[in-house]
């Protein structure tokens, strides 16, 4: 196959691009570096099946050739991002989405949109099926991802309903691993961080908000099965083990060998106080389940970032 991934030098997307050049397809990585690093991409820039440009998806897309899927990738995706870059957010949900379609309606492509579980918002129900519409604030601080992620679910659905377009809908599940940001302001980053530095590892709250944490390779499994199946509706692919944050600040203290005390801040605005993911249709359906424990994957994590 030939794959446009779209967000390719983001963690996500670079190890999309790692996966399939791995099978022997060719991939074209699109990329502005609004949140993301050339060094995340920097291994693959020999390869012959592997081409970059760096541009802004919200600007139409040009790839000459055939393109055999549309991987849309391209977004802010931490609070420390999106609250940093509300309007950007917006743009590459909305115009950077209908440029992707675009692209794969002229290609003949199948699609594929990286949604999130944040399009449940605070969710009042526990585990959150797809059949779950949501509890979103949509004029919240975080609302800017949440209703961008929305609003590019309902569009991707537009394009199959009106066009008979192959789309595919991945809502994630809070993934980490090797490529986060130090900075990126997610959970397990944060307190990797601060743990191997031995300083205050914060938590917000009483830290009994939970969430699932799914490594990413389990992830770019999921997302492979999901490109090769049959299914235009939405899919929740992530890890059911919930666990209290609090419980992911003392393990990650514990596998760093850290002598950082947890400390307590006021919880922001609209955080979701349950996150966990129904994987019923990723099982049944896919025949897809995570297979990295959480203790595993957070050695392999903590080892990334004590040589970066």
């Amino acid at each position: 196959m030939r794959l446009v991934i779209m967000g390719g030098a983001g963690f996500l997307g670079s190890h999309l691009v790692e996966h399939f050049l791995a099978q022997g397809h060719k991939v074209v990585a699109i990329d502005n570096f609004k949140t993301s690093t050339p060094k995340n991409i920097a291994a693959f820039r020999k390869n012959k099946r592997f081409t970059f440009i760096e541009q802004d998806v919200t600007r139409f897309i040009k790839i000459p050739g055939a393109v055999d899927a549309v991987l849309h990738f391209a977004s802010p995706a931490s609070p420390i991002d999106y609250l940093h870059f509300p309007i950007p957010t917006l743009k590459v949900g909305a115009l950077g989405t209908h440029n992707a379609l675009g692209l794969a309606k002229h290609k003949k492509a199948v699609f594929m949109l990286a949604s999130t579980s944040e399009v449940y918002g605070d969710p009042q129900v526990n585990p959150q099926p797809e059949s779950y519409w949501g509890n979103v604030n949509p004029i919240g601080p975080r609302g800017v991802y949440d209703e961008a992620k929305r609003f590019a679910e309902a569009m991707t659905m537009a394009y199959h309903r009106y066009h008979g377009m192959p789309v595919r809908i991945i809502r994630i599940f809070n993934t980490y691993g090797p490529r986060m940001r130090k900075q990126d302001g997610r959970a397990v980053p944060n307190f990797i961080t601060q743990a191997l530095k031995n300083k205050p590892i914060t938590v917000y709250g009483r830290g009994l908000q939970t969430r699932s944490l799914c490594y990413v390779s389990d992830l770019v499994r999921g997302i492979d099965k999901l490109l090769r199946s049959k299914i235009n509706e939405p899919v929740n692919i992530g890890n059911p083990r919930e666990l209290t944050i609090l419980e992911i600040a003392e393990t990650i203290r514990t596998l760093a060998g850290s002598k950082s005390k947890i400390v307590h801040k006021p919880l922001p605005v609209d955080d979701p106080h349950v996150r966990r993911p129904d994987i019923t249709i990723a099982k049944s359906k896919l025949g897809w389940t995570p297979e990295v424990g959480l203790e595993e994957g957070l050695r392999r994590t903590i080892e990334y970032f004590r040589k970066g």
